[in-house]
């Protein structure tokens, strides 16, 4: 079953995390944040927020359609200096025309049946000269194999049931760009990224996170029963002291015309 984002036992499913300096150094390349508006489409638990924020945005807008995630990133984040919550939907996040300079959207578009609506919303609420940046990972970046760095490939070695449906969700490369073109936007290009997502004390603190399905919604896709074996495969795997995560994602970045 798939997960239920609007669900309050899934509020902080997103929540708790801190952006790494592999993500920070990534998007230094591709954007200059300092003194930004940035709007965080798809924001959750408001991770990558906060992150703009601390990389030196003047305002950052996180936008979500889960009013419970949304509770779980102010009570996290909204004391922070600039920075507010809103509700609303990717295709419909109800700002103001040209309010941004960046509109970000990490791990948002294969959960989007209709990206050119998404797109074009982006281009609505860009400035003219402002910059999209849409992080997901494409079906080459889902296949990279399983290492005790990289664990997340191993859940497909599993249940290999997984694998479809994320070649099913996952965005095509050249369609996404065609689409991003067809809102208007210039400039598109792409590049990949290994990000470490978080580092934890051993392995236990990681399975933890795992059996919880916590901040990966693909393993809603399992029941208890599988998501058990999941753990256990994972425990004979993984070594037993520190654990640095990492998964590889891709970065599309498109301008709206000046």
């Amino acid at each position: 079953m798939a997960i239920d984002f609007h669900a309050e036992a899934n509020r902080r499913t997103y929540s708790g995390r801190r952006a790494d300096d592999s993500w920070r150094d990534a998007v230094g390349r591709l954007v200059e944040p300092v003194n930004a508006v940035v709007v965080d489409v798809g924001c959750g638990g408001g991770t990558y927020t906060r992150a703009w924020q601390e990389l030196g945005a003047a305002m950052v807008l996180g936008v979500d359609f889960s009013d419970p995630m949304l509770d779980a990133a102010r009570e996290a984040h909204a004391g922070l200096p600039g920075v507010d919550f809103r509700q609303g939907e990717a295709a419909a996040t109800g700002l103001a025309d040209r309010c941004a300079d960046v509109v970000f959207e990490r791990a948002l578009v294969h959960h989007t049946p209709d990206l050119g609506a998404v797109a074009a919303e982006a281009f609505r609420v860009l400035h003219a000269g402002g910059t999209y940046l849409i992080q997901d990972r494409t079906a080459e970046d889902v296949a990279q194999p399983g290492s005790p760095t990289h664990p997340r490939g191993w859940l497909f070695e599993v249940h290999p049931r997984l694998l479809e449906v994320e070649n099913r969700r996952r965005p095509d490369p050249a369609a996404l760009a065609t689409t991003l073109t067809a809102a208007g936007f210039d400039g598109v290009d792409a590049s990949s990224l290994w990000e470490v997502r978080r580092r934890y004390e051993d392995r236990e603190q990681y399975l933890a996170e795992i059996g919880t399905r916590t901040g990966r919604s693909i393993l809603h896709e399992l029941d208890d029963a599988e998501l058990a074996t999941l753990v256990d495969e994972l425990r004979d795997r993984l070594p037993e002291g520190p654990l640095t995560e990492t998964d590889r994602w891709t970065i599309w970045r498109a301008t709206r015309p000046a």
